[in-house]
């Protein structure tokens, strides 16, 4: 990879960037002469701020503005700030667009973008367009017309994007990855993973206290409330795919050497929500909610063909009773895992047949997950002690910062981004019209010649 002079980038500005992508480059990163990543952040809401309180506390960034129309989560984020003791960045609060207003700023580099799904798509456009690289949260796409318009304005622009998919950075999962690339799983077979997680607290939410708040949702929401039981009313599909996606797409390299080629979704009835409104203390069988017609699916199930012969299935299971869980399973011709859980106590099961002498017994995975710890939980364990989601947030946005740092590929690129959110219109079709339906080649064919990122011990 040709790197980019960092002083001559900021020398020349953004007017001319194109002409200082040098041939066979990858990305022309914005690097800040001081070494400090200069960050503004689109949408603060509960995942906004969480995110922020992420990149506040490390020594290598500048929090320089924020944008959101909501003013209390403005406030919640303004707080964060002051705990941390920093200066406090510039708002931009005056309506749904004023994110605009912050995107125009010379003094950024990146920006980092927590908004409800409908809004991912042109916010990101838009902060690529005016030159500003993109962390992206995750969701599914609205449209597959969306998956393209990211690839095709990444491929104008050259300005990177990164999706933040957290789970990619799980330790037990990037334990299992570490040995999957030491050749201990053998050839790999077909993997299992979702987002089995009990969301209804979530879905209907009056603020009173963060979850299992109530029975409201839209203008009467708090949070997540306001804006995401209404895709579950108008769409049916796996509305959420890259938490179960993401993990298998690294460890069977979707997009670095194989491919997704097509999928077949099916749907069960929709009575969790329904029910959940109807028992609720806040509800009951007369409350204006209780009736309301839920497209989406309580358990929706989506398989997938992959360009080597492996398949994939994933599950998307949010409006019932359930333990929290992601079912992994990774599935070779020599070894077997399966994820029962993920918390303090671990749940799953591992089989190697030839190490365990044909016994047809699961061991528990702690012995082996700590054998084969990935060397970058070796090494950034500490660091990732205090931080979200039991470390993950702190892996994913350290690999952000390092790779803008350090000018290299982000592990997780735009070509990740497209394949993994077009799953969900994929799905809403394939339930819909009752089919299989083909998925694109995001990367016009890159994908066999491109070479896995993630997880290598000299990401950063």
């Amino acid at each position: 990879m040709q790197l980019i002079d960092r002083k001559n980038f900021i020398k020349t500005g953004l007017a001319g960037f194109a002409a200082l992508i040098l041939p066979g480059s990858f990305y022309a990163f914005a690097a800040p002469p001081d070494k400090k990543v200069r960050l503004g952040f689109i949408a603060l809401g509960l995942r906004g701020q969480s995110l922020l309180q992420e990149f506040i506390q490390r020594n290598d960034t500048e929090i320089i503005a924020l944008a959101d129309p909501d003013q209390r989560m403005i406030n919640g984020a303004l707080q964060i700030v002051k705990k941390y003791n920093k200066k406090v960045p510039e708002v931009y609060s005056n309506g749904n667009y004023d994110y605009r207003n912050l995107l125009e700023r010379k003094d950024l580099d990146a920006v980092v973008i927590a908004s409800p799904w409908e809004w991912h798509k042109i916010q990101a456009v838009d902060a690529m367009n005016a030159g500003k690289i993109v962390g992206l949260e995750v969701c599914g796409a609205m449209s597959l017309n969306e998956c393209w318009e990211y690839v095709d304005t990444y491929e104008k622009t050259r300005v990177p994007i990164m999706i933040m998919e957290n789970v990619c950075y799980r330790r037990d999962v990037m334990a299992v990855l570490n040995m999957v690339r030491l050749g201990m799983f053998g050839e790999l077979i077909h993997g299992q993973g979702g987002y089995e997680h009990d969301l209804r607290g979530v879905l209907f939410n009056d603020g009173v206290t963060p979850y299992n708040s109530g029975v409201e949702f839209g203008e009467k929401g708090y949070s997540e409330a306001k804006w995401r039981t209404n895709h579950y009313i108008k769409r049916n599909g796996e509305l959420y795919p890259t938490h179960g996606l993401g993990p298998l797409a690294v460890k069977f390299d979707i997009n670095r050497g194989n491919r997704m080629v097509r999928l077949s979704s099916f749907s069960s009835k929709s009575r969790g929500l329904n029910k959940y409104i109807r028992e609720h203390e806040k509800g009951g069988a007369g409350h204006p909610n209780a009736n309301i017609k839920f497209k989406q699916g309580d358990v929706v199930t989506t398989q997938i063909q992959c360009e080597n012969g492996e398949t994939l299935l994933l599950t998307h299971d949010t409006s019932l009773q359930r333990p929290y869980n992601l079912g992994f399973r990774v599935q070779g011709t020599e070894g077997l895992w399966q994820d029962y859980g993920w918390g303090d106590n671990d749940q799953g099961f591992i089989y190697f047949e030839k190490q365990m002498k044909h016994s047809h017994r699961w061991d528990s995975t702690q012995s082996w997950l700590e054998k084969y710890d990935h060397p970058l939980w070796k090494k950034y364990s500490k660091a990732a002690e205090d931080s979200g989601h039991g470390g993950m947030d702190f892996f994913v946005c350290n690999s952000f910062i390092e790779s803008i740092k350090r000018n290299i590929e982000f592990p997780l690129d735009v070509y990740d981004l497209a394949s993994w959110y077009s799953i969900t219109p994929l799905s809403e079709k394939s339930i819909s019209e009752n089919k299989v339906v083909e998925i694109p080649d995001f990367t016009r064919g890159k994908y066999k010649e491109r070479k896995p990122v993630l997880g290598f011990t000299d990401e950063f």
